[in-house]
């Protein structure tokens, strides 16, 4: 079962010159092979996204422009984590509950997720997360 302590903040390879800088994702990056990619933007700042957690997709939780925070939830402990660097990336294993908010007017909230869209298998009630995976 997967705990808070294995949530990380992972560094995104970049190189830079005098032109600006480039982030590099490739599959020695990040823990998992990227089966979907999304992103969040234009979100209204009292506004929070997420508020679930998955059975089977792990994610990585990029902020490319702006800031915003990201809640994780064990179902024991809770940590909030903000995200403003789009070289670094929070990655959540599965059985995390995880709720986005206090986006920055701007922000782009890019995730990249190891399983492609299924709804079966996600955890969308906190009871039902709380019964099923904090025990």
């Amino acid at each position: 079962m997967n705990t808070l302590n294995n949530v990380k903040l992972i560094d995104i390879p970049k190189v830079h010159d005098e032109r600006g800088f480039l982030a590099v994702i490739e599959k020695k990056s990040i823990p998992f092979v990227i089966k979907r990619v999304y992103y969040l933007y234009d979100v209204p700042t009292e506004s929070s996204r997420g508020g679930h957690a998955h059975k089977e997709q792990q994610s990585l939780i990029i902020a490319l422009s702006g800031s915003f925070e990201v809640v994780v939830d064990d179902g024991k402990i809770k940590k909030r984590i903000m995200l403003n660097k789009p070289n670094q990336g929070l990655y959540i294993p599965t059985h995390i509950w995880r709720e986005i908010d206090n986006f920055s007017s701007g922000s782009v909230c890019l995730v990249l997720a190891s399983t492609e869209y299924d709804e079966v298998e996600y955890i969308r009630k906190y009871d039902d997360f709380i019964n099923q995976f904090s025990g």
